[in-house]
């Protein structure tokens, strides 16, 4: 089969730059390398591609190619040599950063993380918790102690790849040889061969459990927050740490306050004499009852600020505020004498009330609704 022209296998012009071309082989090789591509031509191709940039990314070389093309000159240096610079070595390193990239499967690595999603009441947010929780994880096998193996029988060295945990499966080419590195095929990786696999693990080494936990949750904590707890994820593999618990808090609402950041709101209804001639009344707070001042003439809707009777900042000292808005409640079943009274004081005001005195009172109680 004749050979294919080297800035066709690029997908080059003849007047390609040097930085095309190096741009072009990398993209390519990174795309047909035999440890990424698993096609039967994948291997084929890539070495057409290596052969093609060994000679176009050669000054001379490629001068001699565009004079005399695959007829040209050959030998040592030439077309198609795989000495020197340049090899699958220094394509791994490309790709994948020193010693061929290839993770040691046999290396320790932190286990993973956990997750677990708990809910708590409005008050246990706002003041804090300690609690306990129970979280399902892995630990490591009670009766093999992690070994995997059954007590009695040993754990032995895989005589496949003699503990590294992969193989090294080489091939010769006309272009020179291709050494391929893979999981070992006899151990997984493991580097290591239980010859009777525990009965309780079956030689995983790990047992799943339920752990008890305890967490304190700090007060002014949000609906939303994430609390990490060091250590309590699964185990490690080969050895490595264990990974993290994330707890991650749910807040319930609550019937009556409503939380804005580290303040609160809340609604406190009052009668028509209270707002109109002031009183003193009784709120509630998240600590209990205190007193609030309603001057004489108060609209309905008007906020009130309590300061400090809110949230506690998380992590630090001082608490947000309180906000209640009063809203005044329009009598719905009037006396004959409460009724008269309210035409005396409407009288009083100016106001013509004769005509129609019930529509008066329909209009008075739509307009406190409306305020």
């Amino acid at each position: 089969m004749s050979k294919r022209d080297y800035y066709e296998v690029l997908g080059l012009s003849k007047d390609a730059s040097p930085e095309d071309i190096k741009k072009a082989y990398r993209k390519l090789a990174r795309q047909l390398h035999p440890d990424v591509n698993k096609a039967e031509d994948a291997e084929e191709k890539f070495i057409e591609v290596k052969e093609a940039y060994e000679v176009l990314s050669d000054p001379q070389k490629r001068e001699s190619y565009d004079h005399y093309g695959h007829n040209g000159p050959q030998g040592a240096g030439g077309f198609g040599d795989f000495g020197g610079g340049g090899g699958f070595g220094d394509i791994f390193d490309m790709f994948f950063g020193g010693n061929g990239g290839r993770r040691n499967p046999n290396a320790p690595r932190q286990g993973d993380d956990l997750q677990y999603t708990m809910q708590i009441a409005f008050k246990e947010a706002v003041f804090g918790k300690e609690m306990d929780i129970e979280i399902p994880k892995e630990a490591t096998c009670t009766r093999c102690n992690g070994s995997g193996a059954e007590l009695g029988s040993k754990v032995e060295t895989c005589q496949t790849c003699h503990g590294s945990g992969e193989q090294e499966v080489v091939q010769n080419t006309p272009f020179g040889r291709i050494v391929n590195r893979r999981v070992c095929q006899t151990c997984r990786g493991k580097g290591k061969f239980i010859t009777v696999k525990c009965s309780h693990c079956h030689g995983v080494g790990k047992e799943k459990i339920r752990r008890k936990i305890h967490i304190k949750i700090p007060a002014g904590v949000d609906d939303g927050a994430k609390m990490r707890i060091s250590g309590e994820g699964d185990l490690g593999i080969n050895g490595g740490p264990p990974g993290d618990l994330y707890v991650v808090i749910r807040v319930k609402r609550d019937d009556y306050f409503e939380r804005e950041g580290n303040d609160i709101y809340c609604k406190v209804p009052i009668s028509f004499s209270q707002a109109a001639l002031g009183d003193e009344i009784e709120v509630p707070t998240l600590e209990g009852k205190v007193k609030l001042k309603v001057p004489a003439g108060t609209q309905t809707g008007t906020m009130f600020r309590l300061r400090g009777h809110g949230v506690p900042y998380l992590n630090r000292s001082g608490r947000g505020d309180q906000h209640v808005k009063v809203l005044v409640v329009t009598p719905k079943n009037l006396n004959e004498k409460q009724k008269e009274l309210l035409r005396e004081f409407a009288v009083a005001g100016g106001e013509d009330v004769s005509e129609n005195s019930a529509s008066f009172f329909d209009k008075m109680k739509k307009v406190l609704r409306d305020l």
